[in-house]
């Protein structure tokens, strides 16, 4: 009996001592930077963004932060700052809704960002789950609460990317390690913060984004077994409400951050399909815009761009993977237009642009291939 409780006794020991070394491993490593930026060894980084943004606003050096959904995912920090003259952190994360903007976006502000570049989708807005309860973005890892950091550090696949990241520190083993790492199970594989989420330097865009692709995405959402979707989460009101909480409140509690907010330049697909298969859709968006626009021209700490209606760009499906995916070409221009201010919206004609869009979208006839 006494043999058999030794046993126990020495296993849950070793199970301990274990978890704790692990635990320290992780600690001491610090695959995301959440502690310091890496030191120990050389800097990875992942594109699950939700989780990587906790450690970038931790461990990187900017005055502005690039937020957005995947419209603005694939824009590199290198070009923001070349464009724009600033040094920027990108924040952009893949269907992110505006309550996981507006939190990521008051951790980089108290972190020291002077200025937001805020990529505004109308679909950012649909209700989602309080911040407190979102199952997809760790509040507590942001806030390197007692729980968020317990979690970081008693995490199994953390320890993994923290013994990998160990392993390809040794020189003979570092460059095979990091050629392979995108090829293995582990998150943190990109050696260049520049490349999270970012399109390969030699990725074929004319195979990705043509006029083809783009009139197939239209013909798909369209369809009436699928065009009810065009319209899902979509409530004006509430969607409204979402825009005060999780933006305007932001911008007017930081008089002193600049806010470069611009409606993305989606083709002009995006809205005809609304118009087509769920108009009630389209009044909602132009309803919910019109409002954000007359709200946001009148704070002294904002400026306004409205690229949906430059038609050179929008009419062009070449321009475009799907009905609102623009290409890297488009970010470019995008990038352009921001620092020249050329499509800003002016204060004292709040609504011009969404008009002159509404009369392009009234307009617009479908072409068949």
């Amino acid at each position: 009996m006494r043999g058999s409780f030794t046993s126990v006794m020495r296993l849950l020991l070793a199970s301990v001592a274990c978890v704790l070394g692990a635990a320290a491993l992780t600690f001491a490593v610090d695959p995301l930077q959440l502690f310091r930026p890496s030191r120990l060894v050389a800097p990875f980084y992942s594109d699950d963004t939700r989780m990587q943004n906790a450690g970038l606003i931790r461990s990187q050096s900017f005055d502005t932060a690039f937020i957005g959904t995947s419209l603005a995912i694939h824009f590199r920090q290198s070009d923001i700052d070349r464009a724009l003259g600033v040094r920027s952190l990108k924040l952009a994360m893949t269907g992110s809704n505006s309550r996981q903007q507006g939190f990521v976006l008051e951790q980089a502000i108290d972190r020291g960002a002077r200025r937001v570049i805020w990529a505004m989708d109308d679909f950012s807005f649909v209700d989602a789950a309080g911040i407190e309860a979102d199952p997809y973005l760790s509040v507590d890892l942001y806030r390197r609460t007692a729980k968020g950091i317990a979690a970081y550090l008693f995490s199994a696949p953390m320890a993994k990317e923290s013994l990998f990241a160990l392993l390809r520190s040794v020189p003979p083993l570092r460059e095979p390690l990091s050629r392979a790492a995108p090829f293995l199970p582990v998150k943190f594989a990109l050696s260049d913060v520049d490349d999270i989420y970012a399109l390969p330097r030699d990725f074929d865009v004319a195979r990705a984004y043509n006029a083809e692709r783009t009139r197939a995405a239209f013909a798909y959402i369209t369809d009436p077994v699928r065009s009810s979707f065009l319209g899902e989460g979509y409530e004006r009101d509430a969607m409204i409400r979402h825009f005060e909480r999780d933006a305007a409140s932001l911008i007017t509690r930081h008089p002193d951050v600049t806010f470069d907010v611009y409606f993305p330049p989606y083709s002009i697909l995006q809205f005809v399909a609304m118009r087509d298969a769920s108009p009630a859709t389209l009044t909602i968006v132009t309803d919910l815009t019109a409002r954000i626009a007359q709200r946001l021209t009148q704070l002294a700490n904002v400026r306004l761009h409205d690229f949906r209606a430059i038609k050179a760009v929008t009419h062009d499906l070449n321009n475009y993977g799907d009905v609102i995916h623009h290409s890297p070409a488009v970010d470019a221009m995008v990038l352009k237009w921001l620092a020249s201010r050329e499509y800003r919206v002016d204060p004292k004609a709040p609504l011009a642009s969404l008009e002159e869009l509404k009369a392009q979208v009234e307009a617009y006839r479908v072409s068949q291939p």
